[in-house]
C-alpha cells in the first residue's frame, strides 16, 4: 500500500467517525459538549482532507491555531478521565474525541504551514519556476530596486532543497535587514512580493554586489 493511499483511507476513517457522532447525536446518543466536538472535528476533518489531497482550504492561518486547540481539548480530556468518574455515554464520547484530536491535532499542524505549494497561487507557482530556472548553476541572485525615496536589496541562495532569502530594506532613512528560509519556491516569491518591491523579474545572473 502505498503512503498516499494510506493517509486517504485514514481520512475516510475520520470522516466515518464524523459521521457516526453525527448520527449518534441525532439519535440522541451524545451530550452538549459532544455538539462542540462535532463541530470542531468537522473543521478537523475539511483540513485533513486538504492536506492528504494536497489542496488549499480557508486559508493557512486558521490550521495552527485549530490544531491548537485540538491538542489543549485532548490533553484536557484525558485529565478529566482520569480524575473524575463519569458515565459511560460521556466516557466514551470524551475518549473517543481525546484519540481523534490528538493525531489530528499533528496532522493539521503541518497543513498549516504555509510553506507548501498548495498554498501557493497559480502566479506564485508560476514565478517560483522561473526562480528555479534562474538559479540553476547559480550559487546566488541578486536585485535591487529603488522607487520614491524607497529601497530593497535581496538575495537569493538555493543550498539543497533550501531557499535562503536575505533583505535589506531601507525606508525614510531607517534600515531593516532580516533572512528566511523556505522549501517551496512559491512560497520564498510570496515572501518577496510581501515584505519587498521586488518580483522574479527584478532578478537576474548578475550579482550587483
Amino acid at each position: 500500500m502505498s503512503l498516499q493511499r494510506a493517509y486517504r483511507l485514514l481520512a475516510v476513517f475520520y470522516t466515518l467517525l464524523l459521521l457516526i457522532g453525527v448520527i449518534a447525536l441525532l439519535a440522541g446518543g451524545g451530550t452538549a459538549i459532544a455538539l462542540v466536538h462535532l463541530v470542531v472535528g468537522g473543521m478537523g476533518v475539511v483540513g485533513l482532507w486538504g492536506y492528504f489531497l494536497g489542496r488549499g482550504f480557508m486559508g493557512p492561518r486558521m490550521w495552527r491555531p485549530l490544531a491548537g486547540v485540538l491538542a489543549v481539548g485532548a490533553v484536557v480530556q484525558l485529565v478529566v478521565l482520569l480524575s473524575i468518574s463519569l458515565d459511560g455515554i460521556t466516557l466514551t464520547w470524551m475518549l473517543t474525541s481525546a484519540v481523534f484530536a490528538a493525531l489530528l491535532a499533528v496532522l493539521l499542524y503541518r497543513y498549516g504551514d504555509r510553506d507548501q505549494a498548495h498554498w501557493a497561487t497559480p502566479e506564485e507557482l508560476e514565478a517560483g519556476r522561473r526562480l528555479e530556472t534562474l538559479l540553476e548553476g547559480q550559487p546566488r541572485l541578486a536585485a535591487q530596486k529603488r522607487e520614491d525615496g524607497r529601497e530593497d536589496t535581496a538575495q537569493v541562495v538555493k543550498s539543497g532543497s533550501e531557499y535562503r532569502a536575505s533583505v535589506t530594506r531601507r525606508r525614510d532613512g531607517q534600515q531593516e535587514t532580516f533572512e528566511e528560509r523556505f522549501h517551496h519556491p512559491a512560497t520564498l516569491v510570496f515572501f518577496l512580493e510581501k515584505f519587498t518591491d521586488l518580483s522574479v523579474e527584478d532578478f537576474n545572473r548578475t550579482d550587483p554586489a
